[in-house]
This record gives C-alpha cells, structure tokens and sequence, in this order.
C-alpha cells in the first residue's frame, strides 16, 4: 500500500521543482553554437533560471551562464518556447548573492544628474509685413 511508484504525486515532476522567485536580471549566455548573447532572466531558483533571449535554444543544449556577482556555471536547457527558455544549472544559484550584485549596480538617480536650469531662448518674433503697436512691447499689429 505504501508503494511510492503508485503514487501519482511522486510521479508528478512539478513537485520536484525548485521554489522560484520573480526577478529581472540581465545575464549573459555562451554556447558553441551562438557565441555569447545578452538574455533577459524572469524567474530564477536554487537550480535554475528562465528568461527570454534573441536566439531559438535547444532543449538538451548545454550553456555557460553568466550571473550578476556569481562565476560563470553550466546548464542544460531544458525547456523552449519560441525564445524563451527555462535552463538547469549545474550548481546552486545564490539568490542572496544576486540580489547584492543586483543593487550594487544601481544609482540614485541624484548621485549622477546634474540639474540646471536653462532661461528660454530669446527670439525675435518680427515677421515682414506686421509692425509693432506703439502701445505695448510685444504687441503686433498689421502695417496700414
């Protein structure tokens, strides 16, 4: 009755994956195949990352990843939909560590602008054909 092999849940390859976390991270893959491309990552977890890159992968392909604050580390591809992806390291990903290269790479905003402000250009309106009014400065009038 305890047989784990009747069990539909054990079977389920769902509950075996990872937690994953929402994010959006700019990294980098390499294969021999494409060379080395900039990807857009969506999800990442303890063993794996998916995202979105310029290039169709295939599943089975194995590729180096390049993560914010980690060393470059193989994966397999193992999933694809259209140009997305869905990639099993081979070694843990350090979400802490990613989170901190994360945001070490960001600025305020005041830290790097440098505010001035700049008077409105000075132009003469004179058109041919319309003359001053003697009255008010800026006031046209048509010539008689």
């Amino acid at each position: 009755m305890s047989n784990p092999e009747a069990s539909p849940a054990s079977s389920n390859p769902e509950e075996k994956r990872q937690p994953r976390q929402s994010r959006l991270v700019k990294a980098a893959l390499a294969c021999q195949r494409l060379g080395r491309f900039d990807v857009t990552l969506r999800n990442v977890s303890l063993t794996g990352v998916g995202g979105q890159g310029p290039h169709i992968l295939q599943i089975g392909e194995r590729m180096t990843l390049f993560l914010p604050g980690h060393e470059p580390m193989l994966g397999t591809v193992r999933w694809v939909a259209g140009t997305r992806f869905g990639i099993q390291t081979d070694r843990e990903i350090e979400t802490m560590r990613l989170r901190a290269a994360h945001t070490d790479q960001i600025a305020a905003a005041d830290s790097m602008a440098e505010f001035q402000i700049i008077p409105p250009p000075r132009v003469d309106t004179w058109r041919p054909g319309l003359t001053r009014a003697t009255g008010l400065p800026g006031q046209f009038g048509r010539k008689r």
